[in-house]
């Protein structure tokens, strides 16, 4: 049979304050009248549970509740991140990618057009060409007008992949 002791007596046997060990939450074994008794063994337990609750890598409840400081300090660098590229855009060090499609693509369009022009010009410069070679280079340069043409849609794919391969190399 175990040896139960009341809270006052457990407590001394301890070396800590009634309310000190009624703070750890022990369950008491049993109860006679408004008196509980406790063993040794549920205060080890008890023991036992709290420190590997300490061991743990991270309480869920702690996961869940955000640290304060951390929070303010990445709220500060995202303000600094967006000063930086304000700055850089002022500067004219930074662009974004819309308007690098926007450029590339009027770009794209004018060397389309000289491009359309050149199988004329030179069947009139040369009208000794014959018209099997004035017709070869205009499938050719129909070719480069296609894709200087799809250049706006080419950009977004083209910037990914630079991104996925700037990524690897790092």
């Amino acid at each position: 049979m175990p040896i139960l002791l009341n809270k006052r007596d457990m407590s001394s046997s301890l070396g800590i304050s009634v309310q000190a060990f009624d703070k750890w939450g022990v369950i008491p074994v049993e109860r006679k009248g408004r008196e509980v008794f406790f063993d040794v063994r549920s205060v080890v337990e008890n023991r036992v549970a709290h420190q590997s609750k300490k061991q743990q890598p991270g309480d869920p409840d702690d996961d869940e509740k955000p640290d304060l400081d951390y929070e303010r300090w990445r709220l500060t660098r995202a303000q600094a991140d967006a000063t930086e590229m304000s700055n850089e855009k002022k500067r004219a060090e930074v662009v974004e990618t819309a308007f690098c499609t926007f450029v590339l693509s009027r770009i794209a369009g004018e060397i389309a057009a000289i491009l359309d022009g050149i199988p004329l010009s030179l069947q009139r410069r040369f009208p000794e060409l014959e018209h099997r070679h004035i017709e070869f280079l205009k499938r050719d340069v129909v070719k480069a007008m296609n894709k200087a043409a799809a250049l706006d849609v080419m950009i977004p794919g083209l910037l990914n992949e630079y991104i996925e391969q700037s990524d690897s190399e790092r």
